[in-house]
């Protein structure tokens, strides 16, 4: 038999109320309540706040007739990117919360919002603007956890190109990864006045740097958690070392100004009408908060958990990659998961305005106000405060990671 802790129940009687309330306020798109569901914990950001929920959920255990089933559908492969999901099931966060969770791999031919949208799993996680123009095209769905408070977006030239800022794009080859990825870049240069169709070049670019490190593209499209790290997981054949940071140029998209939100978790809209799924989202939303918070504070043990369930990553670009993903997301001033409604706003606009080289837009029309909620979040945030976890990550600070040679 399976154990739950009795606040894993008060979770599910949260999200019944909590859900009632969203069907009444038609998911209350913009909803960032000021209450105290949302208050951040007076813990501080530490690991023994965390590492203390697991011991104190076995106290007073009670049985959990059953676990719900319930899948959620990644973007991409195993990776710590997803690591607070990996950590919510191998800690038994999920299972506290009586839902017995199927992760499944994305891959490149795997849209999550379409798969979630089309009954394929129960949940997804997807970029805001990918899932925008999905649900624009019909797909019901919800982001009712928004994970990234920031996008993780850069442009990365080599020091000596003479590109230090979107201006020096002009006349340059631009890589970007198209599928939805590029429209940053654009966003970019519509703030400079160029025109991408006459201004630059731009190149499809692979998945990874190899057409920048054989300066076949003068800017290569990079994630801070993943492209990035390959650059400097790579050997300088005039050096024989690794190459450093000073051998390259970055631009940040969200220092610029131009960045979209990325990872949320999407649920579907027309289930959220019934009473047993959002009870499921909410103790779902909470378990896998809380899993991020305990990636916070247990970086390498998170990037451990993720080896374990499969990633072909090396152990220092794993390292790499859960420091960055945290930076993403800690702090979460109004709380993990919340939505920042100055960041939603900055997202649609840009996917409304911003047009790509054949003069198409990420959306046509402004989103309903019900394309996201708060709902879950809060309450989330409200039942692990009271677990006693500092659920804004004030006081957060990112460790030092060395990579090695392959990110091994």
């Amino acid at each position: 038999m399976k154990r739950i802790s009795p606040r894993g129940r008060a979770a599910a009687v949260v999200g019944v109320v909590s859900a009632a309330a969203f069907v009444l306020a038609a998911c209350g798109g913009g909803s960032t309540s000021g209450d105290s569901s949302s208050a951040p914990a007076e813990s501080s950001a530490s690991s023994e706040s965390s590492e203390a929920a697991p011991a104190e959920s076995t106290e007073a255990a009670e049985t959990c007739a059953e676990l719900t089933p319930a899948s959620l559908q990644l973007q991409w492969f195993v990776q710590a990117q997803f690591a607070g999901y990996y950590a919510a099931k191998d800690l038994g966060f999920y299972e506290e919360q009586c839902l017995d969770v199927t992760i499944l791999e994305g891959g490149v031919d795997i849209v999550p919002q379409t798969v979630l949208a089309q009954g394929g799993s129960d949940f997804a996680i997807s970029w805001v603007p990918k899932a925008l123009s999905s649900r624009e095209q019909g797909a019901g769905i919800v982001d009712v956890a928004q994970v990234f408070q920031r996008s993780g977006t850069l442009q990365v030239a080599w020091a000596d190109s003479g590109i230090s800022t979107p201006a020096d794009f002009k006349g340059k080859k631009i890589g970007n990864w198209g599928f939805g990825n590029e429209y940053e870049i654009f966003a970019a240069l519509a703030k400079e006045g160029l025109d991408p169709a006459k201004d630059v070049e731009l190149v499809q670019q692979q998945f990874d740097m190899l057409a920048l490190l054989n300066r076949e593209i003068d800017a290569a499209e990079a994630m801070t958690y993943n492209e990035y790290a390959q650059l400097l997981e790579a050997v300088n054949p005039d050096t024989g070392e690794l190459y450093k940071p000073e051998d390259f140029t970055v631009i940040n998209y969200t220092e610029y100004g131009v960045g979209m939100l990325q990872d949320a978790i999407w649920a579907s809209q027309e289930r959220l009408a019934d009473a047993a799924y959002q009870d499921l989202t909410q103790r779902f939303v909470t378990a896998s908060l809380q899993g991020w918070i305990y990636c916070r504070d247990n970086a390498q043990e998170c990037a451990d958990i993720v080896t374990a369930n499969g990633s072909q990553l090396g152990a220092s670009h794993q390292l790499w990659m859960m420091n960055e993903i945290n930076k993403l997301i800690w702090p979460s001033p109004n709380g993990v998961g919340v939505m920042d409604p100055a960041a939603w706003a900055q997202t649609v606009a840009i996917s409304l305005n911003t047009p790509n080289l054949e003069g198409v837009t990420v959306i046509t029309a402004e989103p309903s106000a019900d394309a996201y909620t708060n709902q879950f979040a809060e309450a989330a945030n409200a039942e692990l405060s009271a677990m006693g976890l500092n659920t804004t990550g004030d006081g957060f600070t990112p460790i030092e990671v060395t990579l090695n040679e392959g990110g091994n």
